[in-house]
């Protein structure tokens, strides 16, 4: 069966370009939403447009009759890396890029409009959702603690991710969950300062930091095919001072921490605080532990990952099913705590950069695989 991939509209090519050259980090995506406005303000004709938070929009079609509500969301914000590619929608905001697909994924979502204003659906609700702050974890918890966005009665929230190294336009499933529970820590000693000649009279942190990090690397199982899946990174560590003459007081550790699930996360983190305080106790240290960018698990629940299995089938995409989630965060997982949810991956190609990395570029190429699969979960739920 060949894939059913239709032409893009060229003000969706047009609109990933424009978007990859002026990015804008996380809670920023002043100009970005500015963008996605005037686009639905030229285009989205029968649609209504909201706004939630400080630069969040849904451009929203409610049709004649009663039905379901589905929302088809997507990111707003891009990273704080240096653009290493010379094309010319290079980004034009220095230090700052869409090295995540971003830009390719709001225009995915863009084009939807296009087929949406000449549908003949009667029932339901269709939301395109353009959410901020993803990269934090902040967007998607500030949406699922609004009111006026819990107004909108959403009963299905789909969204997907560009996977490079996956051949082109694949489909990915992942039935248990798209991505893994992760959550960072800041580590905060205090002893007592002395001079580097007599340390005995102070108290330096360094025997309980590297106590703590040997104890935090044995709470690592990082088989994914293990129920109990926890990788434990070490990130940054600070100590003191470049003063020779000193014995330290302050130190500070940094890990970002990633499990399959909630449960499993709760009891490891009750574990990582445990031996905190145990170790700094031991070794006479005043701590605390400042627990920050959580990103729940996204969990695809059974009807929805149904829905996006018989869209790839419709449109003749090959399937690839995954047995575990993706190791990264995402923060769709608040959306997942609310409403029936799933994401699944779009193959960017074998020979695509990986993600973050500086030199990478959404393939345009796959946009139309996009725009097809979540029009025919609409159809197919709306129908």
């Amino acid at each position: 069966m060949q894939p059913n991939i239709p032409l893009v509209h060229p003000e969706i090519m047009k609109l990933r370009k424009e978007l990859h050259t002026y990015p804008e980090l996380s809670g920023q995506e002043y100009e970005t939403a500015k963008r996605i406005w005037k686009f639905a303000e030229k285009h989205a004709h029968t649609a209504r447009i909201e706004t939630f938070g400080k630069t969040a929009i849904a451009i929203i079609y409610e049709f004649s009759k009663k039905g379901k509500t589905i929302a088809i969301r997507c990111e707003l914000d891009a990273l704080p890396i240096v653009e290493e590619n010379e094309f010319p929608h290079k980004s034009a905001n220095t230090g700052v890029s869409h090295k995540c697909g971003h830009d390719g994924h709001m225009a995915m979502v863009s084009g939807l409009v296009f087929w949406l204003e000449t549908q003949p659906i009667q029932n339901g609700k269709v939301i395109l959702l353009f959410q901020p702050a993803e990269e934090t974890g902040k967007g998607a918890q500030m949406l699922v603690q609004d009111k006026k966005f819990e107004a909108l009665g959403i009963d299905y929230v789909f969204a997907l991710h560009n996977i490079p190294k996956e051949p082109i336009n694949n489909i990915i499933i992942t039935p248990k969950g798209f991505s893994a529970e992760v959550i960072s820590v800041i580590i905060k000693t205090k002893g007592k300062e002395a001079h580097a000649a007599e340390p005995e009279n102070g108290i330096n942190p360094a025997l309980a930091i590297s106590k703590i990090i040997g104890e935090m690397a044995l709470l690592n199982h990082t088989d994914p095919h293990l129920e109990d899946f926890a990788v434990l990174t070490p990130v940054h560590l600070l100590m003191g001072e470049k003063a020779y003459g000193i014995s330290p007081s302050n130190a500070e550790l940094h890990y970002t921490i990633r499990t399959w699930n909630s449960t499993q996360m709760s009891d490891l983190t009750s574990k990582i605080e445990a031996l905190v305080e145990q170790i700094c106790r031991l070794h006479k240290l005043d701590f605390n532990l400042e627990w920050l960018e959580y990103f729940p698990a996204s969990i695809n629940d059974t009807e929805c990952s149904d829905q996006i299995h018989m869209a790839a089938f419709e449109n003749g995409l090959e399937i690839v099913q995954k047995n575990h989630p993706f190791k990264f965060g995402e923060d769709f997982g608040w959306y997942s705590k609310k409403y029936k949810t799933a994401m699944f991956g779009l193959g960017a190609g074998v020979d695509s950069p990986a993600l973050h990395h500086a030199d990478y570029d959404f393939p345009d190429e796959i946009i139309g695989a996009g725009i097809q699969m979540f029009t025919s979960i609409i159809q197919n739920i709306l129908k």
